[in-house]
């Protein structure tokens, strides 16, 4: 190359010696003239920053006060950088409570009839009732809440259980106080925090200020438990958010509902689910129980206010989603949703005996699909990451379902058997 052809070249932003050309273009646009080669000294100016547009729209405070990412997500990013470290590993889920069984043919094939049904004049349908169809809502009220007082208009058929919570804190908005149970499912407090309810985090104690944190056992509420709550609302006047997802994971004489125990309707909002029933959890659909009797310190009806926002926010459930529903609620399809759990239990009673074999005190696992692992003294993150870590085994560390979770690890009953017995045989591996 000719010292007389032009030279392109990027300049960093340090001090540079080089030899120049009579014309020197640089992306600064720096240009030397020189009628002969020579030693010069150049300090480029660093390219302009670009800067990203932002609007003037303020940031909702509240989700800066959200710690970390939502539990479950982060899970899935711990086991996605194990995977990337050991690509050939066999890793096995037991963290968070997704159903591993597929959905039983006598309701499968009713998702499937009313898909093709869509594909025709005489079958298709547009929106439907933001509360669910009739049909569902009669068939839920009937085989969850027969002789309780239950009526088809209490029923909001939804996507889930989790979607209503945010929904309910909505209707109840920023100016209340918020007690959950400790453990407590993520969401509730997550969305409490979203709503305004709350203070700041307080990591000495790795709680929120202003929720009321209350000790709780990792299984359903007992009878003599709901009787005490049902009472302790009443005398306050506080209304309660009563979850019960895994009602049919019950026994014995423990409640189904927490309608059972007379004066609830009067304080008590339920929300459940078919997702850990017939493996709906992709499926998405659930319902809430907002009795008439409920009412706010106003008078007004608490099902009103929620009717107004499921109808703001909410379009309905898949006209797909619920015609499963009710074949869930036929004769054939209730038999199929308790096999489909007492399968889910069988795994439940192999990991207790294990770790009950390896010495560990268990915690749960009776009546619903978790076992609770007590590891004393020790971090649950830590005994997350070393499970992960020497057994290719993801489970939930405790303190990720709040403070009173620290120094346990959660292990879920729904995965295929033989991946169970394979996790139980690693643990046993590791801890024998």
């Amino acid at each position: 190359m000719s010292i007389t052809q032009n030279l392109t070249l990027s300049i960093s932003s340090s001090s540079s010696a080089f030899l120049a050309p009579s014309n020197f273009n640089s992306r600064s646009q720096v240009s030397l003239q020189a009628k002969s080669p020579s030693i010069c000294k150049c300090i480029a100016t660093p390219q302009e920053v670009e800067t990203a547009y932002k609007t003037r729209v303020s940031r909702n405070e509240n989700l800066g006060k959200l710690q970390a990412g939502y539990l479950f997500p982060e899970i899935g990013r711990r086991k996605s950088a194990h995977l990337l470290k050991y690509p050939d590993a066999k890793i096995i889920s037991l963290g968070i409570g997704d159903t591993t069984e597929p959905i039983p043919e006598v309701i499968s094939s009713a998702l499937a009839k009313k898909s093709l049904a869509l594909s025709t004049l005489e079958g298709y349908s547009g929106y439907g009732a933001e509360q669910g169809e009739k049909p569902l809502r009669s068939a839920i009220a009937s085989t969850f809440y027969p002789d309780l007082g239950i009526e088809d208009d209490d029923i909001f058929v939804s996507d889930g259980a989790k979607c209503d919570i945010s929904r309910l804190q909505i209707v109840f908005g920023s100016n209340v106080k918020m007690a959950v149970q400790d453990p407590s499912y993520p969401a509730y407090v997550d969305s409490s925090v979203i709503m305004g309810q709350t203070g700041l985090y307080q990591k000495d104690v790795q709680k929120f200020a202003n929720i009321e944190y209350m000790k709780c056992s990792p299984e359903n509420a007992t009878r003599e438990q709901l009787v005490q709550l049902v009472r302790y609302a009443k005398d306050n006047g506080s209304i309660i958010i009563h979850d019960s997802a895994y009602a049919m994971y019950m026994s014995g004489d423990n409640p189904r509902s927490i309608f059972e125990i007379p004066g609830a309707k009067e304080v008590a909002i339920e929300t459940s689910s078919f997702s850990k029933y017939a493996g709906f959890t992709g499926v998405r659909l659930g319902w809430s129980v907002v009795p008439k009797e409920l009412l706010f310190s106003d008078g007004f009806p608490v099902a009103k206010d929620f009717n107004r926002i499921v109808s703001t926010c909410f379009n309905g459930a898949s006209n797909i989603s619920q015609a499963g529903g009710l074949a869930c609620l036929s004769p054939e399809g209730l038999k199929a949703m308790r096999g489909v759990i007492g399968y889910y239990k069988e795994n439940t009673n192999i990991i207790m005996e294990t770790f009950d074999s390896l010495g560990f005190k268990v915690y749960g696992g009776k009546n619903a699909p978790y076992v609770w692992v007590h590891f004393p003294g020790q971090s649950s993150w830590d005994v997350f990451s070393e499970i992960l870590e020497k057994t290719h085994v993801v489970t939930t560390p405790g303190s990720g379902f709040g403070p009173g979770g620290e120094g346990f690890v959660r292990v879920s009953a729904f995965g295929h058997r033989e991946n169970v017995l394979e996790a139980c045989r690693r643990f046993k591996e590791l801890y024998k």
